[in-house]
């Protein structure tokens, strides 16, 4: 069974056993078998999905890539991509939406107008169901050309970068005034046309390979940076925060104690992601 049938047996199996799909299940739980999935299958395919998960940034036998004849497409949108996020300033590109950027590019010439095979490969992967890649989670922006009102985002000092209103920035003073000083954002709304570039730029650096750069990054569309998530770190921890290391820094000790604090990619989650320390989960709250 290759492993994106796998995960959407298991997914099936999870469902079938009347427990809420996509929860965030540790893999130290028992977790239900698939029906008509023999055990050892069932736990050599498990094993088999962790071990990718935790090698994440390495490419493995059954992952998907772009077609051969299409990576000069993906890498010319990588390229404009690029060009429109400079030529907009890197705060207003994590706002930007996508028939904004489109009209951006039209008149600049430095950015250049998108080309119809450009926008056609950009369409696909927006509506392409993630879990062809491996990347189960939920889909919670279902239109490409979803925009976000400046109004409703507020932008965070000496960060770059913008939380929500509301929720969001109300959870983000709590960390703050928990956490201390040493807590600081570093990543907050991620609209669709940032999340294009992220994504589309991971797969590029690595062949095309989609599966290796959802295992990192959710496809356009997936992440719940573009309607209420964001990222923490500690100070002065650079890259480091964007790796399990995170663990060990003051800051996340201090948010493990907080019972308000969600994760939104957990240790051995089934979502088809590596384990997120550092990602705070918004919405939905838990009970």
């Amino acid at each position: 069974m290759k492993r994106r049938d796998f995960i959407k047996a298991v997914t099936a199996g999870v469902i079938l056993s009347g427990v809420p799909p996509f929860s965030l299940v540790s893999a130290n739980q028992l977790l239900p078998r698939p029906q008509g999935l023999a055990q050892s299958s069932f736990d050599s395919n498990i094993k088999d999905y962790l071990h990718k998960m935790q090698d994440f940034d390495q490419s493995h036998p059954d992952d998907i890539y772009v077609e051969k004849e299409l990576l000069p497409v993906l890498r010319s949108c990588v390229s404009r991509l690029k060009r429109l996020e400079l030529m907009v300033g890197h705060g207003n590109f994590y706002l930007l939406g996508f028939d904004d950027g489109l009209a951006i590019a039209r008149y600049y010439p430095e950015v250049g107008e998108f080309t119809k095979k450009e926008l056609g490969f950009l369409e696909r992967i927006f509506y392409t169901d993630s879990s062809v890649y491996g990347f189960i989670g939920e889909k919670p922006i279902d239109k490409m050309t979803l925009r976000i009102d400046k109004n409703d985002a507020v932008k965070i000092p000496h960060t770059g970068n913008y939380v929500y209103r509301g929720i969001s920035h109300e959870i983000y003073k709590k960390l703050k005034n928990s956490a201390g000083d040493k807590l600081y954002l570093t990543s907050g709304i991620r609209g669709v046309v940032k999340q294009f570039l992220l994504f589309l730029h991971k797969a590029e650096t690595n062949r095309g390979n989609l599966s290796l750069a959802s295992r990192s990054l959710a496809p356009p569309g997936y992440s719940f940076h573009g309607i209420a998530d964001f990222d923490v770190g500690q100070m002065g921890y650079g890259v480091l925060n964007f790796t399990e290391r995170f663990t060990t820094t003051e800051v996340f000790k201090k948010l493990e104690d907080l019972e308000y604090v969600s994760l939104r990619y957990t240790e051995g989650n089934l979502k088809g992601v590596r384990f997120e320390p550092w990602h705070i989960k918004v919405f939905p709250r838990e009970e």
